[in-house]
């Protein structure tokens, strides 16, 4: 049986931090750019007043403002950061399905998806007009596991591009992007169904997305596809 763990262990290793560091109770990553995910404290055990102070210290010394991921059963510490200004920002959903029951799914023939790694210059180009720009691909160059990105096609046309990695026995899809003349048409669920296809091929049982719970097509796209939410994780930081 899967645990939320798993989940966790799985977005880590297919999107990886350039560094990671023991601090106290805490673990703090950083890297060049490439998200949150990448550039943020997690909490290992009990941590007081002290240990937060010193990992405040460190992650600004790193050049970038204090940000910690909360996860469920880091109540204590959410609440103390709460007492010291940190506000709350993306509520993140974390879905997941059968990659067996997902790859089943029928898609139209005209909406197929290619493999390839190295990602193609229309992927980055795709990619970039969305925001993902080179410190996110680095992510995705570094991640050392089975991995591709896969480019959609739609209308005889390209369609769309996401990345996805396997770990720990779950394909995790990130960075789905769908062109404007493709949206509303079923190029997102072709990709995410096509990314399982390719999850199950590596051998993982499960298949995950991350999603923030504003996005709510793409929460609706998940739900639709018979994913379930398994938990939910949020970031705190300082406004000021």
């Amino acid at each position: 049986m899967t645990e939320l763990a798993d989940y966790f262990t799985c977005a880590e290793e297919t999107w990886p931090a350039a560094e990671k560091v023991a601090c106290g109770p805490f673990m703090l990553r950083h890297s060049q750019g490439g998200g949150k995910r990448v550039n943020v404290a997690t909490v290992t055990g009990q941590a007081n007043m002290d240990d937060i102070m010193v990992a405040e210290a460190r992650m600004t010394d790193k050049g970038h403002r204090p940000l910690f991921s909360l996860r469920p059963g880091d109540e204590v510490l959410d609440d103390i950061l709460a007492s010291r200004g940190y506000a709350v920002v993306d509520r993140t959903n974390i879905f997941a399905v059968s990659a067996e029951q997902l790859a089943a799914l029928a898609t139209d023939p005209e909406q197929a998806s290619m493999a390839v790694w190295e990602p193609l210059a229309i992927q980055l180009e795709f990619w970039a007009q969305a925001g993902v720009g080179a410190d996110r691909i680095a992510v995705m160059d570094r991640a050392d596991c089975p991995k591709t990105a896969l480019i959609g096609r739609h209308d005889n046309s390209p369609g769309g591009t996401c990345y996805v990695g396997a770990s720990a026995g779950i394909g995790m899809m990130h960075s789905l992007e769908i062109l404007p003349n493709a949206r509303r048409a079923g190029m997102g669920r072709a990709m995410t169904i096509h990314a399982a296809q390719w999850s199950l091929q590596q051998g993982a049982s499960e298949f995950a997305v991350l999603c923030v719970d504003t996005n709510a097509p793409a929460n609706a796209l998940y739900e639709k596809l018979g994913m379930r939410q398994v938990g939910q994780y949020h970031y705190r930081n300082k406004e000021n």
